[in-house]
């Protein structure tokens, strides 16, 4: 069963369509990215998965499941975790903190303010292990605001990981990097286990070649394209809108 399906899914806000008529299906474990030119709709697409926008039509499955409109707290429960072009971290808590939260969230006890740190040492256990993952157990005493912006974005990846998600939404997870962080988040989404099935969102075309199985091309909404590397970068089509005759 596919992780992921999306049915003839429309959005728009008035006379302005941004999401018409897409469909896309994403396999267990695939690393699919869509890109595409600034205002094609990409991240109306993915808030509209993640369930920060509710489509006008169509319909979007997980695992099977209808999860249509639903609301983003109900998504996550089904295992759907994402990743935002803007980091939303609790900048004046520790590495850990952040994690630990995300892992009580994760397991339903994120509001038992009553139960001593102490007596959670599964949820330390697991926070830390993610940790290891990305690559930040050194840093898990350093406060979230005192990360490099490369390392911040490591932790709001290793955030979404710590819902053990089977679907994760990552919307830009490059954007405004460095050559070197950069090349940090490509090693960190490449070693991710493929049981964990991506949707990316990415301008960096040497990011999208390297990382992704199948490439889907947004155009005023609707899919222009969809194939592997190789497919995209010979359709005619893509090259004229999107990647241009240099590439």
């Amino acid at each position: 069963m596919n992780v992921l399906r999306i049915e003839d899914l429309r959005r728009s806000f008035g006379s302005l369509v941004v999401t018409n008529r897409v469909n896309l299906d994403l396999a267990d474990g695939e690393r699919h990215a869509i890109i595409g030119p600034n205002g094609a709709g990409k991240t109306s697409l993915v808030n509209q998965i993640g369930g920060q926008l509710r489509p006008s039509a169509g319909r979007i499955l997980v695992k099977g499941i209808d999860i249509t409109g639903w609301p983003p707290d109900r998504v996550w429960r089904v295992g759907v975790a994402r990743t935002f072009q803007r980091n939303n971290l609790f900048a004046n808590l520790s590495v850990l903190e952040n994690l630990r939260l995300a892992v009580q969230a994760r397991r339903g006890n994120s509001l038992n303010f009553f139960t001593p740190v102490s007596r959670l040492a599964d949820t330390l256990a697991r926070a830390n292990e993610v940790l290891r993952r990305v690559g930040l157990d050194r840093d898990s005493l350093r406060l979230a605001r005192n990360l490099s912006y490369g390392e911040q974005r490591q932790l709001e990846i290793a955030m979404a990981l710590a819902g053990e998600p089977e679907l994760l939404l990552l919307d830009e997870p490059t954007s405004g990097m460095s050559p070197a962080e950069t090349n940090s988040v490509v090693e960190l989404i490449a070693a991710l286990p493929r049981n964990i099935a991506i949707l990316m969102i990415e301008h960096d075309m040497n990011v999208v070649f390297s990382l992704a199985d199948r490439i889907s091309v947004l155009y005023y909404g609707s899919i222009l394209a969809s194939g592997t590397a190789a497919e995209i970068q010979a359709d005619e089509r893509v090259r004229e809108v999107y990647l241009g005759v240099r590439h």
